[in-house]
């Protein structure tokens, strides 16, 4: 059986070391490309091109800047709110990584130019002509992905109701 604060640890570890990935191969990008030049990866399919996304995915609402930095600060302030009740590994996984993928992209949003609120996102993970993403957008699109197949699956977010609120132990991932 897993503890609550145990399970409440793995989502926190797993958002700060997303947060971290995000942000160092942000930095890496930053000080080793050119913006709006393309290298070529595997061709057309992916390549590493610096762009200044004010945007959301797919530069979607790029003058909603500050409507996605309150988006992400709500989620960003609510999950830990929300971890202290997950009863399955799986689920604080997913957490964890949806977590840090927001809050990597709302410190951007905080603290890049031009100003707070209204940051531009450092995407440089380019897919085909499609868009150009981040580590933090890899970690939303998959965690999310993830978290709707634990939804589908039926596996339980929290301790079932009338266990007297401990946990069981998670068999389902």
């Amino acid at each position: 059986m897993k503890k609550p604060a145990a399970l409440t640890g793995v989502v926190w570890v797993l958002a700060l070391a997303t947060v971290a990935l995000d942000q160092l191969t942000k930095q890496w990008a930053l000080t080793s490309l050119t913006p709006n030049q393309r290298i070529p990866i595997l061709g057309n399919a992916l390549g590493f091109e610096l762009i200044f996304n004010p945007g959301a995915a797919f530069s979607f609402g790029e003058g909603a800047t500050v409507v996605f930095t309150v988006v992400a600060g709500a989620v960003v302030l609510g999950i830990p709110f929300v971890a202290r009740k997950v009863a399955s590994r799986a689920w604080a996984v997913w957490l964890g990584i949806v977590w840090g993928g927001a809050a990597g992209n709302l410190v951007d949003r905080i603290f890049r130019s031009p100003g707070a609120g209204r940051g531009h996102v450092v995407d440089f993970i380019a897919y085909f002509d499609w868009f150009i993403g981040n580590v933090a957008d890899i970690a939303l699109v998959v965690g999310i992905a993830a978290i709707g197949i634990l939804v589908f699956r039926g596996v339980e977010f929290g301790p079932a109701a009338g266990d007297g609120g401990a946990p069981k132990e998670d068999n389902n991932g």
